[in-house]
């Protein structure tokens, strides 16, 4: 994705500071005309920009408040097969591949303790899985944010 323009930061601050804000509202806000405001959003959004609203949907409101991160170590010949497979556990949030130790880590939710062993259990019954390793989380310190980067991209420029 490219760099964004001061334009297109300012746009995303006030996004981020009022996201139920209207595009009129944002356009008074930020002084600009409403089809700017429309066409930038719509450049944003093709740019892959704006995340799912998935992610301010909070697990535990759906009965989730067990957070845990499982760290899994695979047969790499498997990973693709394996990834589709993860990805029918509804209570695998996010997975992403990494460098060092372990192949993949994996943010889940779960009801409770026991809940969670099932749930790693499944991880551990999919094929090309060879072992896992789970942290569960205490508390979140420093929530998902975006608005200092806008902030250091908005001095930059």
């Amino acid at each position: 994705m490219q760099a964004l323009d001061g334009t297109d930061a300012r746009l995303l601050s006030a996004m981020a500071r009022d996201p139920r804000g209207t595009v009129v509202a944002l356009a008074q806000k930020l002084g600009l005309s409403r089809n700017t405001v429309q066409a930038r959003m719509a450049l944003l959004e093709k740019k892959h920009a704006f995340l799912s609203f998935e992610r301010r949907i909070n697990p535990a409101a759906l009965g989730y408040p067990l957070m845990a991160f499982i760290s899994v170590h695979v047969q790499q010949q498997k990973l693709g097969q394996l990834a589709a497979e993860l990805s029918g556990i509804p209570e695998i949030l996010e997975g992403h591949g990494l460098t060092g130790s372990a192949d993949l880590l994996l943010r889940v939710v779960a009801l409770d303790a026991e809940d969670l062993f099932r749930i790693n259990g499944k991880i551990l019954a999919c094929d090309g899985v060879d072992r896992t390793d789970t942290a569960l989380a205490m508390s979140e310190l420093i929530p998902f944010r975006v608005q200092p980067l806008l902030d250091r991209g908005s001095q930059a420029s």
